[in-house]
């Protein structure tokens, strides 16, 4: 088969789609990837075929407007104003998005197209095509959950409103498709109970370790939980002899990493002064990783203690810390916890808050303070915890034992093929 794998979003977004584009491969089948221009080399760096949806959705994300809106020191009326402020500088990028998508699927007229739910367009294409599209989510909570409310909410209201809250999720969505519709001057007739069933009976593949998320017994057959779907790059940039003396220095103390992987915020001088701060009085070893700016180097640090590097394989690192401090992605949970790693969350956006309080529910670590609330008395007291409590590291060693046997490889490419 031709197999397109469309995803919008930043990195952690793509790793899943690398992921199942490496079993489809793997089986014969023909393969595009179609993300941002910015993940370009993820792609054409494993000699596959890529198709560029522009650069002007990450740039936004990178803007000001985009900074402040997801990683600024905002609350309230004044975060909720941000927001809006990014979404009005969207649109012409989303309609630019519609348009590159619709010629993804004139060029290549794929059998298959595996998105994720920022890929509006697959939705029009199923209508016409069904069971063209398998829609795949790195994050719970967007179908029905009785516990828990949509994803966007990230709460629990009861059974009856946590169902609403999917309703309005799925408004949400049906009036983006009208209007991509619209854009694209389509002259069928479009209803909204039509996106509906569509959205409702499209397959679906959560990227979700069973251990962090069960599959609840009343979903419909086209709801399936695969696990954690990891593309190993064996990307090792940033080891060398320095690095692994530092750790060899302090294999014998718990050593953290921290991350804000690919969020970045509109203080990352005062936020690394923060982090910094803490680990120095505390003593406490760790590696900075500054990855997309998040985080900086600064000139003046204790070089014994602090290690900082900007980009590194975790499949290398992790297994040799005792905890992680992260934003929170999908995937970077999911790698901490693979690797028996305390783990505390700084979440920026939506899901990020809610692997937050999963890793927390869970046992694996502290719940950490919202990237905006990133202040030396939020932050310091839960990262002594993080250190300190060693039932963390016990149960994510524990996650880790039931992750490493989880092989959804087989079942995952039949879901997609039949």
């Amino acid at each position: 088969m031709k197999i397109v794998l469309l995803s919008i979003g930043t990195r952690g977004d793509m790793e899943p789609f690398l992921a199942i584009g490496d079993i489809l491969r793997g089986k014969g089948h023909e393969v595009v990837f179609a993300f941002p221009e910015q993940f370009r080399s993820l792609v054409e760096g494993g000699n596959m075929e890529f198709f560029s949806l522009g650069k002007k959705y990450i740039e936004l994300l990178d803007s000001d407007a985009g900074k402040a809106a997801l990683g600024g020191d905002y609350t309230g009326l004044k975060k909720f104003i941000a927001y809006i402020k990014l979404a009005s500088k969207q649109t012409e990028i989303n309609k630019e998005l519609i348009y590159k998508q619709y010629e993804l699927v004139k060029k290549y007229d794929p059998d298959k197209i595996v998105c994720n739910s920022k890929a509006v367009y697959p939705v029009l294409i199923e209508m016409n095509n069904r069971g063209k599209t398998i829609l795949v989510s790195p994050v719970p909570f967007i179908h029905y959950v009785k516990a828990n409310t949509h994803v966007v909410f990230n709460s629990n209201f009861g059974p009856f409103l946590n169902k609403l809250t999917y309703s309005l999720a799925d408004l949400g969505l049906i009036t983006t498709v009208k209007i991509s519709a619209r854009w694209l001057n389509l002259n069928e007739k479009i209803s909204r109970k039509g996106i509906r069933i569509v959205l409702h009976s499209t397959k679906v593949i959560y990227t979700i370790s069973p251990a962090l998320f069960q599959r609840p017994d009343y979903w419909h057959k086209n709801l399936n939980i695969f696990g954690y779907q990891q593309y190993v790059t064996g990307n090792n940039s940033q080891k060398n002899s320095l690095l692994e003396t530092f750790i060899q220095k302090h294999r014998n103390e718990k050593l953290l990493m921290v991350t804000l992987g690919s969020m970045t915020n509109p203080a990352p001088e005062a936020k690394t002064d923060v982090l910094i701060d803490i680990l120095q009085r505390n003593r406490i070893p760790a590696i900075i990783n500054t990855a997309s700016g998040g985080l900086v180097e600064p000139e003046k640090y204790d070089h014994d203690l602090l290690y900082f590097v900007s980009d590194i394989s975790y499949d290398w690192l992790f297994p040799k810390l005792y905890g992680v401090v992260h934003h929170g992605g999908s995937g970077t949970t999911h790698m901490a916890l693979k690797y028996g790693c305390a783990t505390m969350i700084v979440p920026h956006i939506i899901d990020q808050f809610v692997w937050n309080k999963i890793v927390h529910r869970l046992g694996a670590g502290p719940r950490g303070p919202g990237i905006n609330k990133l202040t030396t008395n939020k932050l310091e007291p839960q990262i002594l915890e993080l250190v300190n409590n060693s039932n963390y590291k016990k149960k994510a060693e524990h996650l880790a034992q039931q992750m490493a046997g989880e092989d959804f490889t087989e079942k995952l490419y039949k879901f997609i093929i039949d």
